[in-house]
């Protein structure tokens, strides 16, 4: 009979939080390394550069690898012969964990987690409670599966109920362009299969806990039939060319997972859930000897990767920017702001439209200012604020029109695309849109000298920013015409990629 120690456990959950915060798994880190190698579309590979520099510089400064520090989701199997010395359940445990994790003083983690969800949604202020599944099993230790899965990857998740003779390489590709960018490619995408509509999202889940073995499996050929549909949906989705951030490129997944469980004759469940550019998982065990030792990577393990800004870049001064000057630039031309660009998200943009609607006067003059859509980590130490990568932009596509044309707001920065409605609101006021790199929240802060808060302070990390930038690199995603990187760019290497495979297929003799 193993004894399982409170303290133990709570550390242990603490310990691995912190550990995926700034580590990548290495699987991870070196697949993303082959495809950085492989790429050939220069955005794609500019954005895979970023993410590999941010993934090293997280690494050495144990800093959050994004800014959404994500929702943690546990999966914890108790060996049946385990005796536990505590006085807290197995969930309270977790969540006890987990607060200690994300308030550590040195490297604080975003609280993202609201509570109501279909009510006020005020912040819970600790990113409790976790998702946990507890289950009993054959044994004498606790084998915990842990997460922190951020929202861009998570609101992306998709489930459907098929007929048991339809396509499920048909539903996925059919899914995965609908996905977009928001889910920060390339990643890993998990699918389960069976079981009842809520297994089958369980299934999803728990199969992105394991290691990206693509390389391994296109090495040695499939077995089964799980290894045959792996491999089919991850070169058919890869076809597709949608690429890193969705700007178009040849690596869009790093690997699919697949987990099955039998099912009603009648029914094929199937779920889809990917997983980001902040890949954050890590497995333990605990036998009874004391809390669960990680070892930390080496950082020789990294690709040798080091992201510096393009001197074709454009620098931009956005304190003198006009709508004129604007009007040049071009889908997919990058760029490097400096000066004073202000923030904001979901929440902020909300009470904007409630403060217009009352005929309230707004505390900060958007007017031909820019806005960027993130919710930064707080700062520790030196720094002027923490890892302040961007977020989803779609969220904040209901307000755009609002913004541009009551506000006057002169343009945006977020991560992927923009809604046909938005572009078209964009090209009717002559705006843009640029990108920033999902997955490189610690380089961009990086370019972050100040930080202010202007208004709406109550909102936590929405709340609105004024950040003085110096060379923040970011790419013209939707120019002042309307005309969209997220759409010509994936169209073009789709094209370029059946190209290349019709030339291969014509080439054998």
């Amino acid at each position: 009979m193993t004894t399982i120690r409170q303290e133990d456990f709570i550390q242990s959950i603490a310990d691995a939080l912190q550990y995926i915060s700034y580590y990548h798994p290495v699987d991870y880190i070196q697949a993303l390394g082959r495809a950085y190698e492989a790429e050939q579309s220069p955005a794609a590979k500019d954005a895979i550069a970023q993410i590999l520099t941010n993934s090293r510089m997280c690494a050495e400064g144990k800093r959050p690898l994004c800014q959404d520090t994500g929702i943690v989701v546990a999966f914890v199997k108790v060996g049946m012969n385990v005796q536990w010395d505590a006085v807290l359940d197995v969930e309270q445990m977790v969540n006890e964990g987990v607060r200690r994790a994300y308030l550590l003083p040195e490297n604080k983690l975003r609280a993202s987690i609201v509570s109501e969800p279909a009510g006020k949604r005020p912040n819970t202020k600790d990113n409790t409670p976790a998702v946990v599944h507890v289950s009993l099993v054959a044994g004498d230790k606790v084998d915990v599966q842990i997460a922190a899965k951020g929202g861009g990857s998570e609101n992306k998740a998709k489930l459907a109920m098929l007929n048991p003779n339809d396509s499920i390489v048909d539903w996925i590709l059919e899914v995965v362009p609908q996905m977009g960018a928001g889910w920060c490619p390339p990643g890993m995408l998990g699918i389960g299969i069976g079981g009842s509509a809520e297994k089958a999202m369980l299934l999803a889940k728990e199969s992105l806990m394991a290691p990206i073995d693509m390389h391994e499996l296109k090495a040695s050929g499939a077995k089964n039939r799980i290894e045959e549909l792996r491999l089919e949906i991850f070169e058919k989705v890869n076809n597709l060319g949608i690429g890193a951030q969705g700007l178009g490129g040849l690596a869009t997944v790093l690997d699919v997972k697949i987990l099955d469980y039998p099912t009603h004759a009648a029914s094929l469940p199937v779920a889809i859930i990917p997983n980001c550019a902040a890949t954050r998982h890590v497995h333990f065990e605990l036998d009874g000897s004391g809390a669960a030792e990680l070892e930390a990577p080496n950082l020789s393990d990294w690709p040798n990767v080091h992201w510096a800004p393009s001197e074709a870049s454009l620098r931009v001064n956005l304190d003198e920017i006009t709508q004129a000057n604007i009007q040049t630039w071009k889908p997919g031309q990058t760029l490097l702001l400096n000066g004073k660009l202000l923030t904001g998200r979901d929440a902020a943009h909300k009470r904007i439209a409630t403060m217009l609607a009352k005929g309230e006067k707004l505390p900060v003059d958007f007017k031909n200012r820019f806005i960027y859509y993130v919710g930064p980590v707080d700062a520790v130490r030196d720094e002027a604020v923490g890892p302040a990568g961007p977020t989803t932009a779609t969220r904040m596509d209901s307000f755009t029109e609002m913004m541009l044309s009551d506000v006057g707001l002169l343009g945006m920065v977020g991560k992927a695309e923009r809604g046909d409605e938005t572009i078209a609101s964009i090209a009717k006021h002559k705006s843009v849109y640029l990108t920033a790199v999902g997955g490189a929240a610690y380089l961009v802060s990086k370019a972050i000298k100040k930080a202010e808060v202007l208004a709406f302070e109550d909102l936590g990390m929405e709340a609105i920013y004024e950040f003085t930038v110096q060379d923040m690199p970011v790419t013209v995603a939707v120019d002042s015409q309307g005309n969209s990187v997220h759409t010509t760019g994936p169209a073009e290497w789709k094209e370029k990629i059946a190209q290349h495979k019709t030339i291969e297929i014509h080439s054998v003799p």
